[in-house]
């Protein structure tokens, strides 16, 4: 029979989703709405949009990150603009990063650090929305609907929902983002959470005998079809049928669980946001294209020391662990790891010993995706407040991430309104990485 086991945290108002559904036609139930999903990652494939078979990991630190004291400490500023915890040298002659970064210093070779990138929402959703799709939204932060799909569910879009061969989604959430959906793209292009309803139709125990039988398969999920069917999810079947069987017997599932892994690596990583990443790490290898990992906690108005050293060396022993993983299995060239949040500090200490929510410069570090690593990009002004040499936009690191990915910059699909819409209208790839 079917098992389906999960501990669904949390819901939505939505209940769940036909994105959940189109996942599990792929992963899962087998003959789900395939039209949906092995068909568009096919159609795309002979369109020509998709010409590469890249990864994307986004490491979003909720609440909006200090640039000051994460990669750009600043220590020649005045001592009330400059890093509170100090700086750390790193294995790149003439770079620092701030003082918990211990770990990612002596990687950093393999990193890039950019100190100029900016924009001007300094609203918490406002800016998530603003660096998770490009493009500003000045109503996101009195409760508005994203306006703008996410870059995961623009790749979604252009690949199909899920991988031809393997059955992995195309673009998976670890924890969720305000305007990470796919907003005018429709939701079958959004998300897949795997604490959703969708994972826990993953977990097949199906006895061997029956493997082969189509028939007997059907039956053992009978149930989740009839849930399907009364919520208007089935469209059918069709020619898809077979693959969607190979994909339910193939390894894909094992993706997503830890156990799976060499013990010396879960234990390099550490446990939190360490098994985050080392998951992301396993779903990239298992042919997903995007995933994003939420770790929050970096709204610090007050206490800043404090806080940085509590979230700094969880995020440096991580962020080390997956970008030595990633050298070690030749994975650098086709996997991307962003580090970025909604927006910066201010730049001087306020009287909390915190600093407060600042657009105009930005947190903002990348490494691997077969761009030029081992440099900073840019440059802040005197006391950390403004980008000193050109701002590197929103839209300039989408462009970036475009072009890891194999997706046209010039793409184009169509809005609410009926009328084609570039995804992309200024942003061009930073120049020093490409």
């Amino acid at each position: 029979m079917l098992s389906a086991r999960t501990s669904r945290a949390r819901g939505n108002c939505e209940g769940t989703s036909r994105r959940d559904f189109l996942c599990v036609g792929a992963l899962g139930l087998g003959s789900l709405t395939l039209s949906d999903v092995l068909r568009s990652r096919a159609e795309a494939a002979a369109s020509g949009l998709s010409t590469k078979d890249t990864s994307v990991v986004w490491l979003w630190l909720g609440g909006g990150p200090t640039h000051v004291e994460t990669f750009d400490p600043k220590m020649t500023a005045p001592s009330e603009y400059r890093s509170v915890t100090g700086e750390v040298k790193t294995n790149v002659p003439g770079v620092t990063l701030g003082g918990n970064f211990e770990r990612m210093a002596a990687v950093a070779d393999k990193m890039a650090f950019v100190r100029s990138f900016a924009h001007t929402n300094s609203g918490h959703s406002g800016g998530t929305h603003y660096v998770m799709t490009g493009y500003d939204n000045r109503l996101a932060d009195n409760g508005a609907l994203a306006a703008r799909p996410a870059l995961g569910s623009i790749l979604s879009r252009v690949r199909g929902t899920n991988h031809p061969e393997t059955g992995i989604p195309t673009y998976i959430r670890l924890g969720g983002i305000y305007a990470d959906g796919p907003a005018f793209l429709g939701t079958a292009f959004g998300p897949f959470d795997p604490a959703g309803e969708a994972r826990r139709n993953m977990a097949l125990a199906v006895q061997e005998l029956r493997l082969d039988s189509r028939r007997e398969l059907l039956k053992g999920i009978d149930n989740i079809r009839r849930e399907a069917d009364r919520s208007g999810l089935i469209e059918g079947l069709d020619s898809f049928d077979q693959q969607a069987f190979d994909i339910i017997l193939s390894r894909s599932q094992r993706a997503f669980d830890l156990k799976y892994e060499d013990p010396r690596v879960v234990d390099r990583y550490g446990t939190g946001l360490g098994q985050q990443l080392l998951q992301a790490r396993r779903l990239c290898e298992a042919g997903c294209g995007f995933v994003t990992v939420q770790f929050g906690g970096w709204d610090m108005h007050g206490g800043i020391k404090a806080a940085m050293d509590r979230n700094g060396p969880q995020v440096d022993r991580a962020v080390a662990a997956f970008v030595e993983d990633l050298s070690l299995r030749g994975m650098s060239d086709n996997t991307l790891l962003v580090i970025s949040g909604e927006f910066g500090r201010t730049p001087k200490i306020n009287g909390g010993g915190g600093r407060d929510h600042w657009a105009p410069l930005s947190t903002l570090a990348l490494a691997g995706g077969g761009l030029k690593m081992g440099q900073t990009v840019g440059e802040s002004a005197e006391k950390v407040d403004v980008p000193k040499t050109t701002p590197i936009t929103p839209q300039d690191l989408m462009a970036t991430v475009f072009q890891v990915l194999g997706i046209e910059r010039r793409l184009q699909f169509t809005n609410q309104s009926g009328r084609p819409t570039y995804m992309i209208e200024n942003g061009k790839p930073i120049q020093e990485l490409v």
